[in-house]
């Protein structure tokens, strides 16, 4: 008894290794990505030319007056200046909405405990 002969069909491309290589760069894209925290303030800089913030020696300002230092808030924000090294300017990022008068107040309070050399952040054009 003879059986009759079919073509064998092509199946094509097995795409699941592709699949698997999709995975792997996305689980690998998702671990090595750097996540940046939140700004402890709302802040609109005004905008201007220049400037890099570092988020290390930033203060933050906001319109209402409002001062965050990494964790600390308020009044709490001088304590730990008073004790930061002065060699490493500190980067202020205040709010387009902060009066001029509370941040020249702020630059002169800045400036009695020892923390003189202060950049202005802004927002670039």
């Amino acid at each position: 008894m003879e059986f009759p002969q079919h073509p064998r069909r092509d199946r094509g491309e097995n795409i699941v290794p592709m699949i698997n290589v999709v995975f792997l760069l996305l689980i690998f894209f998702l671990m090595t990505a750097q996540i940046a925290p939140p700004a402890p303030i709302d802040v609109t800089p005004p905008a201007a030319e220049g400037a890099t913030l570092d988020p290390d020696t930033a203060l933050y300002a906001g319109a209402d007056g409002a001062l965050a230092y990494g964790d600390l808030r308020g009044e709490a924000v001088f304590a730990a200046l008073a004790e930061r090294p002065t060699d490493t300017p500190l980067h202020l990022r205040a709010d387009a909405g902060l009066p001029g008068g509370d941040l020249t107040a702020l630059m002169v309070r800045l400036a009695r405990i020892g923390q003189g050399r202060v950049t202005l952040v802004v927002a670039p054009k």
